[in-house]
């Protein structure tokens, strides 16, 4: 059965993009058409298939639902996917803290808890990988470079239509079985087990094969395409964050993609790669899955960083504090990224003389990301600052993640890991990383970005009322859990001691701000886009090339 479910998923996503329109497009290239389709999504205009109205019709809304190549129509379909992709993973946020408002299982069995925890994890990730690189890189990194679109334009298409898909699969492990591995899909436990994990493992890929796509599409663009005078250190600072990203992109998804192939391999095949009675090794798998799976922490960091240092000189009128070493600073933590993975196998049994050495690079990462942090609190000190929307979740990210960063610590060194290793810890350090880093710049560059996008402002009012919940939230939800952590509570499970109900309570009707908080935000974006206040072409005084051309800009 799961072969034939293999072919079936192939086979079902080639007939999904040959019906958005994918085949076409390359087609359309390989009889030679002109280059000009970059910018317009459908040409030759002469053509009666791209009379208005018709199935190839370049403009109205139609344009987001097909294969079109115009990178700021596919940067808003990664955002309105990245958000659909945030619901689903709050909805299964909100499961899991009413199943653990109270001791014993509520509604949901261990195995059940599992699999919304996993959808819960996975989503999160997908959020923080595409929301700012894909959303916002593909709006704004050829406009702020003065190129006329991204350098492969239909890969860039196609690196976006590989993700629906995956999503729908995603979300059919819950009626196919679930998968109880979480979000690391664990060998040899998601060898075995229902069909479920295999659609989960399924999906993984397909996104790290879009990630790649895009990654390549990225440093092509930013290394070749730059408008004449656009040296790397004139560069915004934004585009390092991306350029930085799509290094780590490029080298390091290939082998979480091949080890989560050979998982599927064992599976479907019969192999035998993560087997020890037949020859394989489970611990082999932990080490190609945190080779990329730690490094993707950057993924997500880096771009969120230049999000923030994007923001900050323009709410402080001041230019940004040692652009140079920031810049040099994001490929310090590209390079060391690579040497740290083994912080995660402290208890797994790999070679103990192993463990010094990476301790010590783990804390040496610290250092560059030490310098960016700096670089931030240099532009702010003297500034003549602005707390508008985006500056204050530009200030939001640097409180939250000065909590992650220093948490961190005692994840690296190894005495502290062996107690805190799988405890909920854990979870609060990742989440304000993830969450109080990531999703915070997600948003600060939404408000930054939204009237480039649209034309219109979003609501300031509301927009304040979403930050001041969302922190409040999200502080009021996680610091409670390094309490609950050092007290022994594990990761991925849905039960616990009575000693703990009143935390968990307390996490439980706290994460309730954090809910409301994106409820306001979703509702101040569906209002603005309609019927929000229309925009100057430049509202926040800002010098970076974007800025200088109409909002929205033109085809």
């Amino acid at each position: 059965m799961e072969p034939a479910a293999t072919l079936g998923y192939l086979g079902g996503l080639l007939a999904f993009l040959a019906g958005v329109g994918g085949f076409a497009v390359f087609l359309d290239w390989l009889k030679g058409k002109e280059e000009d389709e970059k910018t317009t999504g459908w040409h030759p205009p002469q053509s009666s298939e791209c009379q208005p109205g018709s199935r190839r019709d370049p403009t109205g809304w139609q344009r987001y639902f097909r294969f079109t190549m115009d990178h700021k129509v596919i940067g808003i379909q990664y955002l309105v996917t990245t958000l659909v992709v945030f619901i689903v993973a709050g909805i299964m946020a909100i499961l899991m803290r009413l199943e653990l408002a109270r001791p014993g299982m509520q509604f949901l069995s261990h195995d059940s808890y599992n699999t919304v925890m996993g959808l819960h994890g996975i989503s999160m990730i997908v959020v923080a990988l595409i929301g700012i690189m894909g959303a916002l890189g593909n709006f704004t990194v050829p406009l702020m470079l003065g190129s006329k679109d991204m350098a492969f334009p239909r890969v860039n298409a196609l690196s976006y239509w590989i993700l629906p898909p995956a999503v729908i699969i995603l979300l059919s492990t819950l009626v196919t079985g679930g998968f109880d591995t979480g979000w690391t899909a664990y060998a040899p436990l998601s060898v075995k087990g229902p069909i479920g994990k295999l659609f989960f493992l399924l999906a993984f890929v397909s996104v790290g094969f879009s990630s790649i796509f895009g990654s390549v599409n990225f440093l092509a663009t930013i290394l070749g395409l730059r408008t004449k005078g656009m040296t790397l250190f004139r560069m915004p600072i934004f585009v390092w964050g991306i350029l930085s990203a799509g290094v780590i992109v490029l080298l390091a998804t290939s082998v979480v993609a091949s080890s989560l192939i050979m998982v599927i391999f064992d599976r479907v095949l019969g192999t035998a790669f993560f087997d020890p009675s037949r020859g394989g090794n489970a611990l082999l798998f932990q080490h190609l899955f945190w080779f990329y799976s730690h490094p993707a922490v950057y993924i997500m960091i880096l771009p969120a960083f230049g999000v923030i240092l994007e923001i900050l000189p323009v709410f402080s009128r001041k230019p940004l504090f040692a652009y140079p070493l920031a810049a040099l600073s994001f490929i310090a933590i590209v390079v060391i990224s690579f040497i740290v993975w083994a912080h995660h196998l402290f208890t797994s049994g790999m070679w103990d003389l192993l463990s010094i050495p990476f301790m010590v690079t783990t804390e040496l990462i610290s250092v560059p990301t030490g310098v960016v942090f700096l670089s931030a609190l240099g532009t702010l000190w003297l500034g003549s600052i602005r707390l508008k929307v985006p500056m204050l979740f530009a200030l939001g990210f640097l409180f939250n993640f000065l909590i992650a960063g220093l948490t961190g610590i005692f994840l690296a060194d190894v005495p502290t890991d062996l107690h805190l290793h799988d405890t909920w810890f854990v979870v609060a350090h990742f989440h304000f990383t993830l969450m109080g880093g990531a999703v915070f710049a997600f948003f600060a560059g939404i408000y930054y970005w939204f009237s480039k996008m649209t034309g219109r402002m979003l609501n300031e009012q509301l927009g304040k009322l979403h930050f001041w919940l969302f922190l409040v939230g999200l502080n009021a939800t996680f610091i409670p859990m390094f309490w609950a952590g050092t007290q022994g509570m594990r990761r991925r499970v849905g039960d616990f001691p009575q000693e703990l109900a009143s935390v968990q309570l307390w996490i439980s009707l706290a994460a309730i701000l954090t809910v409301v908080a994106v409820t306001v935000f979703l509702y101040n974006l569906v209002q603005s886009w309609v019927k929000g206040e229309p925009s100057l072409s430049n509202p926040w005084d800002s010098r970076t090339l974007e800025w200088q051309v109409a909002s929205p800009p033109p085809r």
